[in-house]
């Protein structure tokens, strides 16, 4: 997917605002193992995927908690840096050698401040990340360990060829030994 492609399926742009916005994108190149965002520092800019793969996580009592992870077209913020200026919740680290577009947050919310249309592009976007977050929360509460798994499965099964088993039990908010259980049995149930 292009920059231009990325943007606009967030939420369309008149081209005159798309090519605002796309002033303001850096291209960048990063190794695997960089954090993008840390829960310790307050982020500055947001960053669009282009290649590459992302896992967003919060350190809790010696341990991470994976809330999601990020392929390809993902836009990735830190929310409470984009809309309070404040230290992020959570890290973001690249799980693979990826090629990502950087925006400075501080001109993206002066640009939202003369085009209408960024700005409602911005609005869209925050509304996605809390949406997916909530539904993230909702499988979390009303699923169980064998739903959670399926889901995955069936949305993003790709994951399981690029992602670390133990990231993938956390995001699922379950031990490893559980999710090595949930496999055997799916794997048992499937003719």
């Amino acid at each position: 997917m292009t920059l231009p492609d990325i943007l606009q399926s967030t939420h369309p742009l008149p081209e005159a605002s798309l090519a605002k916005l796309l002033a303001l994108a850096e291209p960048v190149e990063l190794p695997k193992g960089a954090l993008l965002f840390r829960d310790d520092q307050l982020a500055r800019h947001i960053y669009v995927l282009q290649h590459g793969l992302a896992r967003i996580f919060a350190r809790r009592e010696e341990r991470e908690v994976t809330f999601w992870f990020s392929t390809e077209g993902a836009v990735l913020v830190s929310i409470r840096g984009y809309t309070e200026q404040a230290l992020s919740y959570e890290t973001i680290e690249l799980l693979e050698d990826s090629r990502l577009f950087r925006l400075d947050m501080h001109a993206l919310q002066a640009l939202y401040q003369t085009d209408v249309h960024v700005a409602n592009w911005g609005r869209v976007l925050v509304e996605r990340v809390w949406l997916q977050t909530e539904q993230q929360l909702l499988a979390r509460q009303f699923r169980s360990a064998t739903e959670r798994y399926t889901d995955l499965l069936r949305q993003n099964p790709q994951l399981l060829q690029r992602v670390a088993l133990g990231h993938i039990a956390s995001y699922l908010g379950i031990t490893q030994v559980t999710l090595s259980r949930v496999r055997a049995q799916l794997k048992q149930a499937s003719p």
